[in-house]
């Protein structure tokens, strides 16, 4: 059995972040607000059905207290407004009676529509429905996505393939995927394309980069100064007076070495003097007897 995982809800609260966001209270609260964003996304898809070129990327939901705001996500805005809204104001008149609550429709431009995986899927999905040959198709999808700075792309394509009896696996890869790295921005996506001999799938997954996820910096506590002021007591000052005179006495004997021996030095320099002068004496005389003789 294959262990493979979705590559956006493997990086979720990681990298990735929900298409819908809200909160409730209560656990049994969770139901109706699945089954009420889930009917949000059926009534935009049968808004625009029959605009196969609206280009619907991607729709965002996040719910407040009093009203709803939905962010919608398309290659071509105004397909999806309309001449002077008319579409808007009629989409946002069929969600507000659905929720009952007041809507906030924002219609948003994808900037790079070659980097999108559904929109990536989807233009395949199209291609293979007006019977045009798959492998092209695969090509022309990959040069594109790659062309507009991907950094990896993987096309697979599952069924009956040009109407072929047994089913088959195609596959198209370039560049590098990996998907066993949490950091990596994988955008993932699939499409279904319904031809005479049954529905044939495309999945697409688009290595756009590294991204570091946020360091997480720790407050630290500040820690209140406090002032102490510390006064000496009377035992601390006659134990300062004592240390001082034992210092001092200490001062005197060590004097009291020095003096004697710089006498005793002194009186053997002194000795040293007479004994040479009692010599020279001596020679003197000496020398006085010897002329004396002569």
């Amino acid at each position: 059995m294959g262990h493979k995982t979705h590559p956006v809800g493997f990086r979720l609260g990681i990298t990735r972040d929900w298409t819908t966001r809200w909160f409730v209270p209560k656990g049994s609260q969770y139901r109706e607000m699945v089954l009420g964003d889930l009917k949000i996304r059926n009534i935009i898809k049968d808004e625009y059905k029959t605009f196969s070129d609206a280009g619907i990327a991607r729709v965002e939901i996040e719910r407040n207290t009093q009203d709803i705001s939905v962010n919608i996500h398309s290659a071509r805005p105004g397909i999806l407004i309309g001449r002077d809204g008319e579409r808007v104001k009629k989409l946002r008149g069929r969600l507000e009676k659905t929720s009952g609550k007041r809507m906030q429709l924002n219609i948003l431009e994808v900037a790079q529509p070659e980097m999108n995986a559904y929109l990536v899927a989807r233009n395949i999905a199209d291609q293979i429905e007006r019977r045009v040959a798959f492998r092209r198709a695969l090509r022309q999808g990959v040069q594109r996505t790659m062309q507009a700075g991907a950094l990896g792309i993987k096309i697979i394509v599952k069924g009956r393939i040009n109407g072929a009896e047994i089913a088959r696996t195609e596959k198209v890869m370039e560049g590098r995927v990996p998907l066993h790295n949490l950091n990596a921005d994988i955008d993932y996506d699939y499409a279904e394309a319904a031809t005479q001999m049954g529905r044939i799938g495309v999945k697409v997954y688009i290595f756009k980069g590294t991204l570091e996820p946020d360091p997480i910096i720790e407050a630290l506590e500040e820690i209140e100064t406090i002032q102490v002021t510390v006064r000496p007591g009377e035992d601390e000052q006659a134990a300062d007076g004592s240390k001082g005179v034992v210092t001092d006495l200490k001062a005197d004997n060590v004097l009291e070495p020095k003096s004697a021996i710089d006498t005793s030095d002194g009186s053997d320099d002194q000795a040293a003097n007479e004994g040479e002068s009692s010599e020279s004496d001596q020679s003197q005389d000496t020398k006085e007897d010897t002329d004396a003789s002569a």
